[in-house]
């Protein structure tokens, strides 16, 4: 398999470039930066041979590797992100290779006392004697999904430079803006001409996801009325305490840091408020369509309920859905998902199989007709500091992918 020198200095040429994406841009991509990688990503494909490899007007690149079989067998793809979230700067990344890791705490920042901890981050046990790629403290680390761009165009390189391998034709898509939601947006199904595809986008060694959250958003608008404080009585509503009532009402145990597997939660990410007028923002989130629905409706009644109590129509929610659970779409070809499962085992990894609490490109892909479950990349503690990659993770990745190559020519 590829040298992992070869595949940390490749990752390392791609984190170390800036593709934050912005969710107030209306633009694709939404932030100009992402063309830097976008174009190096056209140069580097074709460099190591790739065929058909073109870069559209919003920045989506893909590239075809022919097959070398005689008999048709279907089109397979693989897709990753190149823009990294704005949760958190992706500027000046500047990593560290920690080899050999020894298990203990890792500093990343010592001015900044910024230390990566098995006490606290578990995972980090189970690659004690790898080599970790992290974070210098300041940064993300942009493995989310430099990683798996890094592991699809090696895997591309590893079979163009091994043709005893065989395998029927492969087509490949570097997105803009995922982080932002938009990443299958402007994706071109037609033009790429699969049959089905997998992201690599996903964390630990081992995992393999066919199901993801049902996602909306929702906006909580509140009126209130501002009178000085000092002759106020019986003419001020402050806004303010309507929208305490209606965050106080929500079930508690229902948000992100108290939920699990396939639970669903409601999650306020924003409050911009004053006396005379306070907006919540939520999203929502579940991976039973019912219960999203239920969801969903809790909120309408919530603002009718109050309404009816201050006996003014002070409250307005807008929900809009944001994507679906692509299990729907992939549950009919699951045969897709069981070659997967099949080259992952072949590398001598556990599959990890379990629901993405999230979203990802392949949800909106799956539904515009190309199903697409996601694959491990390997990172952990993504759109953060503490991001990290173990280079092992990222050689067995770029090891699945060849072996699902193996397979789409054996089984059909």
């Amino acid at each position: 398999m590829i040298h992992k020198q070869h595949i940390i200095k490749r990752f390392i040429s791609y984190v170390t470039i800036d593709t934050e994406s912005d969710p107030e841009s209306d633009t694709t991509p939404s932030t100009e930066k992402q063309w830097n990688l976008a174009n190096k990503l056209v140069e580097e494909l074709k460099s190591i041979g790739m065929s058909d490899v073109t870069i559209d007007e919003n920045a989506y690149v893909m590239a075809t590797l022919p097959s070398n079989i005689d008999k048709e067998v279907p089109v397979i793809g693989f897709v990753s992100h190149f823009d990294t979230s704005p949760d958190f700067t992706g500027a000046h990344v500047k990593p560290q290779i920690i080899e050999n890791y020894n298990g203990e705490d890792i500093v990343l920042n010592e001015k900044e006392n910024t230390i990566l901890s098995p006490s606290y981050f578990e995972d980090l046990l189970q690659y004690k004697g790898q080599t970790l790629i992290t974070t210098d403290g300041t940064t993300l680390l942009g493995a989310d999904d430099k990683a798996g761009i890094c592991e699809i165009v090696s895997a591309m390189e590893y079979l163009l430079q091994h043709p005893e391998i065989k395998h029927g034709k492969i087509r490949i898509c570097f997105t803009p803006d995922e982080e932002i939601g938009r990443g299958a947006h402007k994706f071109d199904v037609a033009k790429f001409g699969a049959d089905w595809a997998y992201t690599m986008d996903g964390s630990q060694i081992g995992e393999l996801e066919y199901e993801n959250f049902n996602a909306a958003k929702a906006v909580v608008s509140i009126q209130g009325k501002i009178v000085h404080p000092g002759y106020a009585k019986g003419k001020m509503i402050n806004s303010l305490y309507i929208a305490t009532d209606f965050i106080n009402s929500l079930p508690r145990l229902e948000t992100p840091e108290h939920t699990e597997g396939r639970e669903g939660f409601f999650h306020l990410t924003d409050i911009n408020g004053e006396v005379d007028k306070t907006v919540l923002e939520y999203i929502i989130r579940d991976h039973d369509k019912e219960k999203f629905e239920a969801r969903k409706e809790i909120f309408q009644k919530l603002a009718k309920e109050l309404n009816d109590q201050l006996e003014k129509e002070l409250i307005e929610v807008k929900i809009t859905d944001q994507y679906s659970n692509m299990r729907e779409k992939i549950e009919p070809v699951m045969h897709i998902v069981d070659i997967a499962e099949e080259a992952i085992k072949q590398a001598g990894i556990t599959p990890i199989i379990k629901p993405i609490r999230g979203g990802t490109d392949g949800s909106q892909l799956s539904y515009m007709g190309l199903p697409c479950p996601n694959i491990f990349a390997g990172g952990h503690n993504f759109h953060g500091r503490y991001e990290y990659v173990p280079v092992e993770s990222m050689q067995k990745a770029i090891e699945v992918i060849v072996n699902i190559a193996k397979l789409q020519a054996e089984k059909f």
